[in-house]
């Protein structure tokens, strides 16, 4: 069972944003600035840090969007970079939720449905991909949600404003 009561005494969340290298990845810029366009959410920045400092630091943690690769070596364990490291640590009593992009014959591939199922298993939220012309002139399923249905999916585990207010 995740914690859906993310604030700390200071009434802030903390959203750690994981990136693959997939072409939706284009959308980062638009994510992050919706993002912090919600109330409560911790702004500053400081120096890189280690994967366990970024588990401890982070109330919930983003994915978006998740390539193929990636999810393959999540879904695997396998954990050769940071952000494969920081989810291979990550405390699941945390929300994790994820937002698989890839092209439409990679998103049909019988193995993907057992790598998202999978993470799912782990408890990470899945935020469903969805069909449209993608930049590699396909057309199908395998998109990144938009950038909306991702920040609704995040607001759904900050604290009620009259909730934030009422920590101390």
């Amino acid at each position: 069972q995740m914690n859906t009561d993310l604030s700390k005494s200071c009434g802030t969340v903390r959203v750690l944003v994981g990136v693959t290298g997939s072409v939706a990845a284009l959308k980062l810029p638009v994510l992050v600035s919706a993002l912090l366009q919600l109330p409560g959410l911790w702004t500053d920045r400081s120096d890189p840090v280690l994967h366990i400092e970024l588990r401890r630091w982070a109330d919930l943690l983003i994915i978006a969007p998740l390539d193929a690769n990636t999810l393959g070596k999540i879904a695997s364990g396998i954990c050769d970079n940071l952000l494969t490291c920081v989810v291979r640590a990550w405390d699941t009593s945390r929300p994790l939720l994820f937002c698989p992009a890839m092209n439409t014959a990679m998103w049909m591939h019988p193995i993907t449905a057992q790598q998202v199922s999978r993470l799912k298993e782990f408890g990470y939220v899945e935020i469903p991909c969805i069909s449209k012309k993608l930049v590699c002139g396909d057309e199908g399923k395998g998109a990144m949600a938009e950038v909306s249905t991702i920040v609704s999916a995040v607001r759904q585990y900050l604290p009620k404003p009259d909730e934030s207010s009422q920590k101390t």
